[in-house]
């Protein structure tokens, strides 16, 4: 429930809202994200409030995995509310990805999936 009132107020006021309510709207949405694409291939990370492994291939353990997605908040929320396409941040270098699985556009936005995590 504070996940979904934190991205709320933040869709609301993108500029408004205070660091708390960003850094709850972040890991929602990453929590999120792992729920709709579960494994540990890929590592989204949202300096400096969160970090999830998602996607279902070769699991990483030790070191820096070989698939990580790096973005700041405002790229991460726009793109999981469907503000923002994936090609769009990546062309304009608002994304740092590495590694073949990272590519995450299918996954996004994730606001308005059902819950087979199917975008509506």
């Amino acid at each position: 429930m504070v996940g979904e009132a934190a991205l709320a107020a933040w869709r609301a006021d993108p500029d408004g809202v205070d660091r708390a309510t960003r850094a709850a709207a972040v890991r929602f949405t990453l929590e999120e994200l792992g729920a709709v694409a579960p494994g540990r291939s890929v590592e989204v990370r949202v300096p400096p409030f969160g970090a999830v492994q998602c996607v279902e291939g070769p699991t990483h353990t030790r070191g820096t995995p070989p698939n990580v997605v790096e973005t700041d908040a405002e790229t991460w929320l726009s793109l999981a509310t469907g503000v923002l396409r994936w090609a769009e941040a990546l062309a304009d270098g608002r994304l740092r990805v590495s590694g073949t699985r990272a590519d995450l556009g299918s996954l996004l936005p994730l606001v308005g999936r059902d819950p087979a995590g199917v975008a509506r």
